[in-house]
């Protein structure tokens, strides 16, 4: 019997990649590194941390980083391929550290792990990067489907086929958009200013939520964020669950406070700590695309 780790499981280490000079955090290396060094320094005080001392293309180890399922309870790490968010970016030094470290197989598929939610049972994605061209084009939707099944163990896959951020260049990954928080519950983000792009988007996006059939709770709004005329793709969903605690993004936004409260009413009994993503989202990403859970046996 297989399933998929749901994040909120007991969890061995949280894996990541510290940022480096030869990498496009350059322009704001010091920056993006206090960020590590705070972010290492709080998950420490509940579990290890596994830094990856191989060479990577990027540090966005979510998406090439092991996905852990159990296997008649216990885990086992799959290393999918990684192929730069459908041919965006190299991925060659990202694609082999799972075998260097774990001493993993590679698999065919292409598979990133911010593009797949899960509660332990059943899977919540989006077509718009799992049906991408570059991923698996040789597999339509069905096919798609099959294989997350038979190789996660998740009994139902849902899909979403609304929504997105401005600046995400990941072709809209679900870890952005909407996450599971317990077996029954899935927070998403919302957008309550008619004048912005995405109003109209996360309305059809809430719309077919409640048509899955689980509890629903809205997370606030970030206001626009801009960095050398771009706007990137800030999201209060893009938390990351550890061991008694959860650590949530934040971007010096008016909203801040009411998603830590929020937040913390979902996950009563865990520590709720934001930390400051402002710098992460330059690159288009944030707290939980910047890390892997691991998790224990």
């Amino acid at each position: 019997m297989k399933r998929l780790a749901a994040e909120w499981y007991e969890q061995s280490a949280l894996l990541l990649a510290y940022p480096r000079q030869d990498s496009d955090w350059a322009p704001y290396l010091e920056e993006v590194q206090e960020f590590y060094d705070e972010f290492i320094s709080i998950v420490s005080h509940y579990q290890e941390v596994l830094l990856i001392d191989e060479p990577t293309n990027d540090t966005w180890v979510r998406d090439y980083g092991p996905i852990t399922i159990f296997e008649n309870g216990k885990p086992k790490l799959l290393d999918f391929t990684f192929n730069g968010w459908g041919l965006k970016y190299p991925a060659n030094l990202d694609n082999l550290v799972n075998r260097r470290l774990f001493g993993t197989q590679k698999l065919g598929f292409v598979l990133e792990g911010g593009s797949i939610e899960s509660n332990g049972e059943v899977i919540l994605t989006t077509s718009s990067c799992l049906l991408e061209a570059n991923r698996n084009p040789h597999l339509d939707r069905a096919q798609i489907e099959r294989y997350l099944q038979e190789t996660l163990g998740a009994s139902r896959i849902l899909w979403l086929d609304h929504g997105y951020l401005e600046g995400d260049d990941t072709d809209g990954h679900i870890d952005m958009l909407a996450r599971f928080v317990d077996e029954k519950t899935i927070a998403y983000i919302t957008c309550d200013d008619p004048h912005d792009p995405h109003y109209e988007p996360l309305k059809r996006m809430e719309k077919q939520l409640r048509s899955f059939g689980f509890d629903l709770v809205p997370l606030p709004w970030v206001s626009p964020k801009y960095y050398n005329g771009e706007r990137l793709p800030a999201s209060y969903a893009n938390f990351v669950i550890i061991n008694q605690a959860v650590i949530v993004p934040i971007y010096n936004d008016p909203n801040d406070t009411e998603a830590l409260k929020t937040v913390g009413e979902l996950f009563r009994g865990r520590d709720i700590i934001g930390l400051d993503a402002s710098v992460l989202i330059r690159q288009h990403g944030s707290i939980h695309c910047c890390c892997m859970n691991l998790y224990k046996g």
